[in-house]
């Protein structure tokens, strides 16, 4: 059985999550100020499939037409609305060139903030790179889907081995790749050059090599694209430093298991790091040293971890099915919610708190527009001439029955009159 901490949740403070799982669903939770505080599912977005299960996904989180790209199991990218989930466009074979996508799935997925063509202001570029390492950059039009963008830029960022993640710095100029068999590298996203790539460790004192296999990765600083931490199957967490070495900086194992999800802090330097059996810790990377694990141990491996833009608090989902919202601070468990499947990333909503405003005034307007309008129609009409209201047919009943019964009462009465003066006559005959 796994182990588990019981803990106290405090609720969150107001906040908008996304969640991805296994079977395609798109599920948004909210957590409002006037709720306590508590998350709960407030949307559910697509059907139950398995052959369309969210393996990548990417939020455009700017505040003027916001977008979300997410990639199927079955080679499918989906453009939706994050603010309704409708879906705007889908694009299909984007990076497979005549592969089945079971075989060489989407493993990496980025929605580009700013415009890289100026094609029309309704376009979207997307970056996705498959299992075996094509990589392709696409422009496509969200309104007319048969306008030319233009070829793709494709590439293929290994010759051997599977890709396992990538990455997209803060100036989306640069791109970070890594897996199974594949040393990190980064390439120049504006030419599709390679501009570095790193070395293996030498063996340990035994002799004996570890094979590459890194399984995630963040850019420590999105201002900043020369820092990358990377977590790799034998739980190490390395921090590469392209700028001086290709080897790595600092390298630190965590636990026994193997690291499945990095994420970066506003700092830049603190990284919190999940792994298969279910641990979530924070690092300060500049030494390697462990700052604390967070409270409350999670039953399943974590495959996401989101640090909120704005608020102190950062999100983890994986395999046991729950999306945890902590405290950075106090590494407290602040909620936790129930989502049925299995988990495959987290995003934060940060347009959440403006709409949030603009329906809660949006609303009170309506309501005092409405009681106005009641007011004066109100004031505006006379007070129309009362009426008696029939009697329902229940009511027609009762009265027919205590009639019967009053006539019935009267009855017997004079019965027993007519019987008594008829006694009466008798006796005096008598």
């Amino acid at each position: 059985m796994p182990r588990t901490t019981t803990v106290d949740c405090p609720g969150c403070p107001p906040l908008r999550a996304l969640t991805f799982d296994a079977l395609g669903l798109i599920k948004v939770i909210e957590a409002r100020a006037k709720g306590g505080g508590v998350p709960k599912v407030v949307e559910r977005w697509g059907d139950p499939d398995a052959s369309k299960c969210l393996v990548a996904a990417s939020l455009n989180d700017r505040k003027i037409d916001p977008l979300l790209a997410v990639a199927r199991k079955n080679g499918v990218i989906d453009i939706l609305n994050p603010l309704n989930g409708e879906l705007s466009l889908s694009v299909s074979d984007v990076s497979n060139a005549g592969v089945r996508p079971e075989d060489n799935a989407i493993v990496g997925l980025h929605l580009f903030r700013r415009q890289r063509s100026e094609l029309t202001s309704r376009s979207c570029t997307l970056l996705a790179c498959t299992t075996k390492g094509n990589a392709s950059i696409k422009t496509v039009d969200m309104v007319d889907t048969k306008v030319d963008s233009g070829a793709p830029k494709a590439w293929n960022v290994c010759a051997l081995g599977n890709i396992s993640f990538s990455e997209v710095d803060g100036s989306e100029s640069y791109a970070f790749f890594g897996g199974k068999g594949v040393e990190v590298n980064m390439w120049d996203l504006e030419n599709c050059t390679k501009l570095w790539t790193a070395k293996p460790p030498p063996q340990n004192s035994l002799g004996i090599f570890t094979p590459t296999w890194f399984t995630s990765a963040t850019f420590l600083s999105k201002d900043d694209h020369r820092k990358v931490v990377a977590g790799t199957n034998n739980h190490q967490v390395r921090l590469y430093d392209v700028s001086a070495q290709r080897r790595p900086v600092i390298s630190f194992d965590f636990r026994e298991t193997p690291i499945k999800a990095i994420a970066e802090d506003l700092d830049g330097h603190t990284i919190y790091i999940g792994n298969g059996s279910g641990d979530l810790a924070s690092v300060d990377i500049r030494t390697g040293k462990l700052l604390g694990c967070f409270l409350g141990k999670c039953s399943g491996s974590i495959r996401s971890i989101a640090r909120h833009p704005e608020l102190p608090v950062i999100a983890s989902c994986g395999l046991d099915s729950y999306l945890r919202i902590w405290d950075i601070e106090t590494r407290q468990l602040l909620s936790s919610v129930f989502l049925k499947q299995h988990l495959m990333k987290v995003v934060f909503d940060t347009n959440f708190n403006e709409e949030e405003v603009k329906h809660d005034v949006a609303n009170m307007a309506a309501h005092d527009a409405l009681s106005i309008d009641e007011v004066q129609s109100a004031d505006e009409t006379e007070n129309p001439p009362t009426k008696r209201k029939k009697k329902s047919s229940k009511e027609d009943r009762e009265g027919k029955k205590k009639k019967k019964s009053s006539k019935e009462k009267d009855g017997t009465k004079k019965s027993k009159s007519k019987k008594r003066s008829k006694k009466q006559e008798h006796d005096d005959d008598a």
